[in-house]
């Protein structure tokens, strides 16, 4: 090698070791460190200042202000096992929850119908949904909505959505319609006997006995009318009911149903309009009821869903399938919905 380039390379291979060197001897710049939870309240206390709340508001609140890990571990740490709807819905649905459900919708019948005649909401849904997500309202959880929210909110996955929520929670005290010792709810915030989150209170909560309040953990009557104003104010039309279970013929082109898959809403509902048909039209292909007769000459448009596959259940879904689906978009809990409803009336036929 000419002795000129060999002094060349021997210079870069200096500077190549030194800028290395130099790379190695530099301290390694640490992520930043996380705030402690009391310096994260102190910050969240002055937003809400400056939000506007009042002084006399906050200060129990944020005095009150605890972290819980229980509620950090039960969000990243949601159970995952296989579920079918025919290992779930018995669970759901249990003979002990439909005896339940009977015995409450004839105590507050005459209620009921009152609302649900105002909210054009048939009552044996508010009663299903009443009974599935607070076992009429026997669990509704311990935790106190804005520890756990602010919990949720410091963990930091999903910030600004809890945070929102913990300002909901605050309005709704403002308001005085719960007191802060009584704003009691589940690990994620979810509150009284209908589980709604903070936002879902502001949206659909009502005071159905004109007391003033909107009580939705220990008023039934208020529980019943902020159901049936969520199911009304997403659409519901109470002339139809939720869908039912159906047989399709051997070698049915399953490309007819709802793409399965986890979906924005909006993407789902295009999936929907995609799937959707007369009856007579499922008929046409073959769709029957369960005991092998024809489906009903009625006009009535109907989605096909297949929530475990090919392999397992149909469902002919109405437009009030969309309405559950909003509440809690799961074909799991929608399907329970239903089939609790419809348990909750069969012993009158």
């Amino acid at each position: 090698m000419p002795r000129k380039m060999f002094r060349t390379l021997s210079s870069v291979t200096s500077v190549v070791v030194f800028s290395l060197s130099v790379l190695i001897s530099l301290p390694v710049e640490a992520e930043p460190a996380k705030v402690e939870f009391a310096d994260y309240v102190a910050s969240l206390k002055q937003e809400a200042l400056d939000k506007g709340y009042a002084p006399a508001l906050i200060e129990p609140v944020f005095a009150s202000l605890q972290f819980h890990e229980r509620v950090v571990s039960a969000d990243k740490s949601q159970p995952e096992f296989v579920e079918t709807l025919d290992t779930y819905l018995p669970k759901r649905v249990s003979e002990t929850r439909i005896k339940m459900a009977r015995e409450r919708y004839q105590q507050y019948l005459p209620e009921l119908e009152k609302i649900g005649a105002k909210y054009g909401v048939q009552p044996r849904f508010i009663v299903a949904l009443w009974g599935l997500e607070s076992s009429f309202g026997r669990i509704m959880g311990n935790y106190s909505v804005p520890s756990a929210l602010v919990t949720l909110a410091y963990e930091g996955r999903r910030e600004s959505f809890f945070k929102q929520e913990f300002y909901h929670a605050l309005d709704i005290m403002a308001q005085g319609h719960i007191s802060l010792q009584d704003m009691k709810g589940s690990w994620a915030g979810a509150m009284g006997q209908s589980q709604f989150m903070p936002s879902s209170f502001m949206a659909y909560a009502q005071d159905g006995d004109g007391d003033g309040k909107k009580d939705i953990w220990t008023n039934q009557i208020d529980v019943f009318a902020s159901i049936a104003n969520y199911l009304k104010q997403q659409g519901w039309d109470n002339s139809k009911t939720w869908g039912r279970e159906v047989l399709l013929p051997s070698a049915f082109d399953a490309s007819h149903a709802i793409a399965r898959g986890s979906l924005q809403r909006s993407e789902w509902l295009g999936r929907w309009a995609l799937s959707e048909r007369s009856l007579t039209q499922w008929s046409e292909l073959g769709v029957q009821r369960l005991n092998n007769t024809a489906l009903p000459k009625v006009e009535l448009n109907a989605a096909l869903v297949l929530p475990d596959g090919e392999a397992g259940r149909a469902f002919l879904a109405y437009d009030n399938y969309k309405v559950l689906m909003h509440w809690n978009r799961s074909y799991y809990f929608v399907t329970s919905v239903g089939y609790l409803a419809d348990l909750i009336v069969a012993a009158e036929h």
